[in-house]
Order: structure tokens, then C-alpha cells, then sequence
């Protein structure tokens, strides 16, 4: 393996395989579930990662892309959404809630968060839908992320980032939670 600068002056071991210390339950169940479906994946820990910028350095070492991940629900509280948007690019309330035919939309409360996907702001990622059972929440995304060969993203916690083929994401792993992406147009910055 070969060490991949993080943040400040950090290097950190890249690695193909879950991690040999024990790690938290959901960042667990992220792993068993990535060796269930036979996905390959690149690993990366590092310190706490909860703002794009931080994000953006390990984007850099990881060569994929890392996403912004918004926890929204319309107006009247009835439908949760997960965006999934490149990081240089803004959320406009309006925008969206006219692609869905949805109400406006708003952030989604930190216990919604908790309840529906098993994780907590600056960890928000598309493999918390996995802990999503009942499908309380809709994936939508940036449609311009299907330019892109490789997704990083958290597992479900943000002191790790993991490299998936954007393909895995599609063909394996949504299928296999039940959930499937809606795809949207969202301006540049």
C-alpha cells in the first residue's frame, strides 16, 4: 500500500480490505456489506472529515469524486430526499423541488437523519441508505456525477472516505438496499 496525503501534514495507508481493528457497528455493516456483493474499494482513514474542504483533500488522494450530501424533506414533512451533488456546485431550493414536483424544500432534522439513515451530519452518505429498510428516504442526484468513474464517499462515519467504481454504486449496491436514484440538473456554482 502507499501512503496518500490527507489533511494538514497527516499521511495515511490506502487499503483494499475492511480495516483489522474493530470499528463501530454501522461502519461495519458497511464493510460486510461490500464483501456480500464482491465490490472492490479503496480505503482511506483519516481525521474528521465534515466540511467540503476537508473533503476536497481527500478527493485529491482518493481520485474519485466526493460528493456534497444533503438530508432534505418537503415542506409538510411527508418525503425525505439524500442529494447527491458535486461539491463546487450550490443547492437551490427551487430548483430542485420543480424537477420532483415537490413542495419546497428544506434540511431534514439531525433525528430524521438518525432514525432513517443511521448517521450524523458531516457523516451523511449514500451507503447510509443501506440502514434505509423501509425507504423513508429518496436518493436523488446530480446527474453530472455519471461523468464520473469513481465515487468517494464515508462509511457511514466521516474519520474514513472509500473509493467505489460509480458503476459498483448503480449496478451493485443500490440495487441490493432497494433503493433507486433519481437524477437531477444542478447549476454550477
Amino acid at each position: 500500500t502507499s501512503a496518500l496525503p490527507i489533511t494538514c501534514s497527516t499521511r495515511v495507508p490506502s487499503s483494499s480490505f475492511r480495516p483489522q481493528e474493530k470499528r463501530i457497528a454501522k461502519e461495519e455493516r458497511v464493510y460486510d456489506l461490500l464483501e456480500k456483493l464482491h465490490i472492490d474499494y479503496q480505503r482511506i482513514d483519516h481525521e474528521k472529515a465534515d466540511t467540503m474542504e476537508i473533503c476536497l483533500e481527500i478527493e485529491k488522494s482518493l481520485q474519485a469524486t466526493i460528493c456534497k450530501n444533503l438530508f432534505l424533506v418537503n415542506s409538510n414533512k411527508s418525503q425525505y430526499y439524500l442529494l447527491m451533488l458535486k461539491g463546487h456546485k450550490k443547492f437551490k431550493t427551487k430548483n430542485i423541488s420543480k424537477q420532483i414536483n415537490s413542495s419546497r424544500l428544506s434540511f431534514g432534522s439531525d433525528e430524521k437523519m438518525h432514525e432513517y439513515l443511521d448517521i450524523t451530519p458531516g457523516s451523511v452518505s449514500v451507503l447510509g441508505l443501506m440502514n434505509d429498510v423501509k425507504n423513508n428516504v429518496q436518493l436523488l442526484m446530480d446527474q453530472d456525477l455519471l461523468e464520473d468513474e469513481y465515487l468517494g464517499c464515508h462509511p457511514c462515519i466521516n474519520t474514513s472516505s472509500l473509493k467505489i467504481k460509480m458503476k459498483d454504486v448503480f449496478d451493485k449496491i443500490l440495487p441490493a438496499i432497494n433503493h433507486q436514484a433519481i437524477f437531477v440538473e444542478v447549476q454550477d456554482g
